[in-house]
């Protein structure tokens, strides 16, 4: 017994002799910095950074226009949305009509999650306009077949989703639509539509899946700038009052 201890023990002294020796780092306490106002501001870096940030923030404090009412997001024809969307609808056409499209676009939607906030009444600075579209999106139009216009009325009466339009006309009431047009008139299947978005929705996002059957066609505008443009363009905001999006048996109307 004495035997088989010690050859165990031989063996274990022979298996940690043949391991490399484990060098220990030698690790110093160092003392912790705290993030926070206390610290003592950089006098050189400020002096550097200051025009500009003085220039930033005229710029950005700039009136640009000015609304009369609050410009809200909320409802399924929020006039926010609705100016957006229509804003889309006219830059997308002007530049369709100098790149060829001789009759321009027939409509434009937006995503009203893309609206980030609202523009309370009064003057409208550059800054505001930064913080309702502060992403970078593209206007894009998209080419599709009449036949496949039909999916985005469906899309509308399957999520009720206030995803803001611009000439189009679209009513449900239960499971069905019960109007349904574009530039005020109805789909035709043999006519090529020319459909203003963003570059977000026309690849499918808030489950547009139909757009992506369509051509995409990149502007090379961006939705902040145009907005930016508009506003600058109207300064007194006239706010849309029509009609665009009708769902009857939507149950909470204030939805954004």
């Amino acid at each position: 017994m004495k035997t088989k201890y010690l050859i165990s023990g031989l063996a274990f002294l022979s298996i940690i002799s043949c391991r490399a020796p484990l060098n220990v780092a030698n690790v110093q306490t160092e003392k912790n910095i705290s993030i926070s106002q206390d610290l003592p501001e950089d006098q050189t870096f400020k002096n550097i950074i200051e025009p500009y940030k003085i220039e930033l923030e005229g710029k950005m404090n700039n009136k640009i226009s000015h609304t009369a009412v609050d410009l809200t997001k909320r409802g399924d024809n929020s006039d926010l949305g609705n100016l957006l969307a229509d804003y889309t609808f006219e830059g997308a056409d002007a530049w369709a009509k100098k790149n060829g499209i001789v009759d321009g676009v027939d409509a434009a939607i937006i995503n009203i999650g893309g609206i980030r906030t609202n523009i309370g009444a009064g003057d409208i600075l550059t800054k505001h306009i930064y913080e309702v579209m502060p992403f970078e999106n593209e206007v894009i139009i998209v080419k599709m077949k009449g036949t496949d216009m039909q999916g985005l009325f469906d899309y509308y009466l399957k999520t009720l989703k206030n995803n803001p339009v611009s000439h189009l006309i679209i009513e449900t009431d239960k499971d069905k639509i019960t109007n349904q047009l574009i530039d005020g008139k109805p789909i035709d299947l043999n006519k090529t539509y020319y459909i203003a978005t963003s570059d977000y929705l026309a690849l499918g996002g808030d489950n547009m899946d139909y757009l992506k059957k369509g051509e995409l066609m990149p502007t090379g505008i961006k939705l902040r700038d145009l907005f930016l443009e508009k506003f600058i363009a109207n300064p007194e905001v006239k706010v849309p009052t029509d009609m665009r999006l009708n769902f009857k048996n939507k149950k909470n109307k204030t939805d954004e």
